[in-house]
């Protein structure tokens, strides 16, 4: 009776991290079951792992332990889908001994099992009967595939995670960091690059539906974080569906099709996402990040750089309504994940990544300077001063 209780549980455990590992390695699609060995495991270590992280009281530090999670995560799970295959096939061979004279002690068995899933293959201990000896075949071809899975897995994580990634960090240049809907659309406005916009957009639609695509089919991707603290993948998606409810509610310059686009390819990333997470979306109040003051600061932004807005009298109130249904949603996932959002408009201190280093505010200003000018003979005479004192300064 304790042998066929054995068998059973043994069989239990290894169906369900079998399938478990199929569904997170090889299976292409979400998996609409709630109960998963993957997802109550990343579910209760991100808990854990959060909650330490709240407890460390320098900001850096913090960010540095969250980013630690996702590949150390990546490989607790695959340890203990192992160990748990080293048990399960060990209870199985120990429950499956034939005759009373060669029945070895259950420690003994998961040592079997453990060179046996490894191929490692010592042969100081051996099965003797055939029952024994096939599960042996099964559990070296199932301990030899799974390594074999496991070392092709991490490098195509990895390649999605850079690609997410450049995008992400082209924004910088663009949006500054962490990026904002203001600051991108307000640039683009300045250097009469509305028309670029309108393809940074339809880079950015065809970006989601690739992020939507691989995050479903892999979604520990979420926990992976970028290089630098404020720039990530939730940021920047949220400053790009910004920048498309402003284009829609009032830009009079730009054509409406290709914020539509990439608003609504962005929104069904984010649905699904908080979907596969199961994170509910936040109330929304509308004043958090984009207060009455922040929105007479924005069309006062516009203003000033040349921007036609045209969104009447009542276009705060539209805006508010458009952010009312995908901020929610974006607030869920950030408190989940711990990744704040950016605001609206960018904060007088902020800079770019680029412009950090030696020379960098020189280098910031002078392609500032040089863009400005490139194409306005009228300010030759300024542009010309302004080379002179770089030059003075090269100097030094």
């Amino acid at each position: 009776m304790l042998s066929l209780l054995a068998s059973l549980l043994s069989l239990l455990v290894l169906a369900v991290v079998l399938q478990d590992a199929f569904e997170v390695m090889l299976l292409p699609r979400r998996v609409q079951r709630r109960v998963r060995m993957a997802r109550v495991f990343f579910r209760w270590a991100w808990v854990g792992w959060a909650a330490t992280a709240r407890l460390l009281p320098d900001n850096s530090r913090r960010i540095r332990f969250l980013g630690t999670f996702g590949p150390l995560s990546m490989m607790v799970l695959f340890g203990c889908w192992a160990a748990m295959l080293i048990i399960g096939f060990g209870t199985l061979s120990w429950a499956l001994q034939g005759r009373p004279q060669h029945i070895s002690p259950l420690g003994e068995q998961l040592y079997m099992s453990g060179v046996t899933f490894f191929t490692v293959g010592y042969g100081d201990v051996a099965p003797h009967n055939a029952a024994t000896r096939a599960l042996a075949v099964v559990e070296g071809g199932t301990g030899l595939g799974f390594i074999a899975i496991v070392i092709g897995y991490l490098p195509v994580l990895y390649q999605l995670f850079a690609r997410r990634e450049a995008h992400v960090i082209q924004l910088d240049g663009r949006a500054g960091s962490p990026p904002t809907a203001v600051g991108m659309i307000i640039l683009h406005a300045e250097l009469d690059g509305l028309a670029e916009l309108d393809t940074l957009l339809r880079e950015w639609e065809i970006w989601a539906a690739e992020l939507l695509e691989s995050h479903l089919s892999y979604p520990m991707l979420v926990y992976y974080r970028s290089q630098h603290d404020d720039q990530s993948w939730l940021a920047a998606m949220t400053a790009v569906m910004d920048a498309c409810a402003l284009i829609l509610v009032g830009v009079g310059e730009m054509r409406p099709l290709q914020a539509r686009m990439t608003f609504t390819m962005i929104r069904q990333v984010v649905v699904e996402i908080s979907r596969a997470l199961w994170i509910s979306p936040s109330p929304f109040e509308g004043g958090d990040r984009l207060p009455r003051t922040g929105f007479e600061d924005m069309l006062s932004g516009f203003a000033e750089s040349g921007l036609k807005w045209t969104g009447g009298p009542d276009a705060e109130e539209v805006l508010h309504a458009l952010r009312a249904t995908y901020e929610p949603l974006l607030d869920g996932l950030s408190r989940r994940l711990l990744l704040p959002l950016p605001p609206w408009l960018p904060r007088a201190e902020a800079a770019g990544h680029w412009q950090g280093g030696h020379r960098g505010l020189i280098a910031s200003r002078l392609v500032a300077q040089l863009a400005a000018t490139r194409d306005a003979p009228a300010a030759d005479a300024a542009a010309a001063r302004f080379g002179t004192r770089v030059r003075s300064r090269l100097r030094r």
